[in-house]
């Protein structure tokens, strides 16, 4: 029920990825990767905070007035890209897309408060 904070004005950029999607292309890498290599993960899924914000909202049933804007941080990158071409060329793929990947996050952490909960207390949240 709290506002979500959102930096500046949203506009910085981000390849967003399932973590089980990640995880299996780590696992491929050290499995399979040369040592010594960068092997850089990524969805080729760019979208902007602000855009990530609302799919957020959407999927909880919120709608903008749920934004607190707050400052920007100094140095906060604007974006970030990688080329994922060499983790690919090992045989790794996505197996979710974005909104699937949102979609289930959102329900995971609806269905286990029982895990988050007592960590958002002891932060004093």
């Amino acid at each position: 029920g709290r506002k979500v904070p959102l930096y500046g004005d949203g506009g910085n950029v981000r390849d967003w990825i399932h973590v089980e999607d990640h995880n299996r292309a780590a696992h491929l890498v050290l499995q399979h990767g040369a040592v010594g290599e960068v092997y850089n993960i990524g969805a080729h899924h760019e979208l902007t905070n602000r855009e990530l914000t609302y799919a957020l909202l959407d999927l909880c049933g919120r709608d903008e007035s749920y934004i607190e804007p707050v400052a920007d941080r100094l140095g906060h990158d604007r974006r970030y890209s990688v080329t994922i071409d060499k983790v690919v060329g090992l045989g790794w793929s996505l197996q979710r897309s974005f909104e699937q990947s949102l979609a289930e996050t959102v329900a995971w952490y609806r269905d286990n408060r029982w895990w988050w909960e007592p960590l958002k207390a002891r932060a004093g949240l």
